[in-house]
């Protein structure tokens, strides 16, 4: 899926081109609780969004918010360029959603279950129904069990369950809210390829998630919330390269090299616990990193590998937040 150019990010940062555009977003709870607080969030049209933060940021507040299920405090939420809550009948038969978990009714079989969604929706066609739920069962793995009772489908079963309910209609906008919970890897594997399929069908997928790897496998955009409030957004990749790499020295003699990257400035220098890997912060200056090498020679340090280990979305996330996923917002 092709990044699009700087312009083409302005103009969706303005909300020129995007199915999501909020504006000073505010949630305020009974009892003073500050769950969302002034976001302005842009998500491109096409884009593969992934809405990152620890549990109690305000992520699902928000998706709340964009599907009108609840209403902001103050501030505005445009989504398919149009205004919610108020526009929700218009809105939501466009978009596909998968919140919290599906609601399941457990004595029926998953086929009879897809079927009960798609008789709510007041525009589906009944005649098409048997070939749109068989489809959306083969889409997500579930043929097999579709004769199956909901109440004896795993965790996993049930979050494919849900996501082919999101799937019976072709949707503008797929909101997920932690599609791949209870997934094994391998169902976590043909989730991500399932929304990379939709997106390259001009589908805009919204993905909350708490696994910064899957994410940074399959968003071509993301933000990152913490409290409430948006530290950050843009492109994967340039979200990942934001955060510093790491300098990695491979050497039998990782004393000597600590101690010559200690003398020439390097911060953060740490031997690893298998004794041959040294690592430190990244020097600003690319010729700083040659004057590092030869230091390192002249030393008499064997240097059998010196390098940058790229950034991951995980290390740009713990840079934003100074926390890890687990932690409470």
């Amino acid at each position: 899926m092709e990044e699009p150019s700087a312009t083409a990010w302005q103009k969706v940062n303005r909300g020129d081109d995007a199915v999501i555009v909020t504006r000073a977003l505010t949630k305020r709870y009974r009892g003073g609780q500050l769950a969302v607080d002034a976001l302005d969030l842009t998500v491109p049209a096409g884009s593969v969004f992934g809405f990152l933060g620890p549990n109690g940021s305000g992520k699902t507040t928000t998706i709340r918010m964009l599907m009108g299920l609840i209403e902001p405090t103050s501030g505005t939420a445009r989504v398919l360029g149009q205004s919610m809550p108020r526009a929700t009948r218009a809105v939501l038969p466009h978009v596909g959603a998968l919140i919290e978990g599906p609601a399941l009714y457990g004595f029926l079989s998953g086929r009879d279950n897809l079927a009960r969604y798609d008789a709510a929706d007041p525009t589906a066609d009944p005649r098409t129904r048997r070939i749109r739920v068989a489809a959306a069962l083969d889409r997500v793995g579930l043929t097999a069990a579709a004769g199956k009772k909901a109440k004896a489908y795993s965790l996993g079963m049930k979050q494919r369950l849900g996501l082919a309910a999101a799937l019976l209609q072709p949707r503008r906008l797929l909101v997920l809210d932690e599609p791949t919970n209870g997934l094994d890897p391998q169902g976590m594997r043909e989730i991500r390829s399932l929304v990379r399929e939709l997106a390259s069908d001009g589908t805009t997928v919204f993905l909350s998630s708490h696994l910064l790897d899957e994410i940074e496998q399959v968003c071509t955009h993301a933000a990152v919330m913490a409290q409430g409030r948006l530290i950050t957004q843009g492109p994967v990749a340039e979200l990942a390269a934001g955060a510093r790499g790491l300098l990695v020295v491979t050497t039998p003699d990782a004393a000597d090299a600590a101690r010559v990257l200690k003398e020439q400035g390097v911060a953060d220098v740490v031997v690893t616990e298998d004794r041959d890997r040294v690592t430190g912060e990244v020097p600003e200056d690319d010729r700083e990193l040659a004057d590092l090498n030869a230091a390192l020679v002249g030393a008499g340090v064997r240097v059998r590998g010196f390098g940058i280990e790229r950034a991951s979305l995980e290390d740009a996330f713990v840079a934003l937040t100074g926390e890890g996923f687990d932690v409470a917002g």
